[in-house]
């Protein structure tokens, strides 16, 4: 059985990026990013890595520091030196003892229903009103 080898993306310590970054795979950061993210892999923020911006991903390992949103499809894992400054919505959440996070946090399954919800109300709204 052969296990495909998929490159990963890397920003080393000491670098500073401005601006959005969009990529297919995994993504490791150890610099600055000064704008967004959007993976459909895995987000490894470093305990050197600085996040001043959004990020949606497939699942994410937060070591540093993020300071912005976090919508994260499966799951967020904040370890114990993570800075966490923003909302997240979430699928599953671990996080390690000393992790700091300030922010509200909605899980994925819940948002769903409350859309449903509100679709159902809307519907049966205009059903009354059309009733009427």
């Amino acid at each position: 059985m052969e296990v495909e080898n998929t490159p990963l993306n890397s920003i080393i310590n000491g670098t500073v990026i401005k601006g959005d970054i969009t990529a297919s795979g995994d993504f490791r950061l150890d610099g600055t990013l000064e704008g967004n993210i959007q993976l459909n892999g895995k987000l490894v923020v470093g305990d050197t890595g600085i996040v001043n911006g959004n990020i949606l991903c497939q699942n994410a390992n937060i070591i540093g520091t993020v300071n912005g949103n976090l919508s994260v499809k499966e799951l967020l894992s904040l370890h114990s030196t993570a800075r966490v400054k923003g909302d997240i919505l979430i699928n599953k959440l671990s996080i390690e003892p000393g992790a700091v996070f300030t922010g509200k946090c909605r899980m994925l399954d819940e948002v769903r229903q409350q859309q449903e919800a509100e679709a159902r109300a809307a519907a049966e709204a205009a059903e009354q009103h059309a009733e009427e």
